[in-house]
């Protein structure tokens, strides 16, 4: 795997971090400035290995809409984070990965700690194809209040020779 794979980087910083105290914090204060927009809704990660992530986002102000839930693009946000670093951990250095369609079905008002959790596993890629990857978000009593699918567009990585 190359040097400059930010994938394999992350996986690395997530299992060195992630035993320790305060690691996963850590880990995820890292994501926030290596990824400045989806830092700014302060998810958590929880958990992560390749196909799948499960990531938290503490209701606060900074995430609230008019309606006093949190707000529906920082659910998005939240959605396409999870399915990201769920797909992304099980590609190839050979293959890359980037979303091209994102949509996101709300349920309830989400309010109170919330926890999204991707699977996914993807096809062999020898060739651009589109894959969807989803995102379940619940709230803390374990309502789902929003589903995220993102379509990822899946390819080889082009030789540079």
């Amino acid at each position: 795997m190359p040097p400059s794979d930010p994938i394999a980087r992350l996986q690395r910083l997530w299992q060195r971090l992630a035993p320790l105290p305060g690691g996963t914090w850590l880990f995820s204060r890292i994501l926030g400035w290596i990824i400045p927009y989806t830092g700014t809704i302060g998810a958590n990660v929880k958990e992560l290995k390749p196909g799948y992530a499960l990531i938290e986002l503490r209701d606060r102000r900074r995430v609230r809409n008019h309606l006093h839930s949190i707000h529906a693009l920082a659910l998005a946000n939240l959605g396409e984070l999870a399915s990201g670093l769920a797909m992304l951990g099980t590609l190839p250095a050979n293959t890359r990965g980037i979303p091209t369609q994102l949509s996101i079905d709300y349920f309830k008002k989400a309010r109170g700690m919330l926890t999204a959790e991707s699977h996914c596993r993807p096809p062999m890629v020898s060739e651009d194809i589109d894959f969807k990857v989803y995102a379940d978000i619940r709230d803390s009593e374990g309502d789902q209040v929003a589903r995220t699918t993102v379509i990822w567009r899946l390819g080889p990585v082009p030789d540079k020779t």
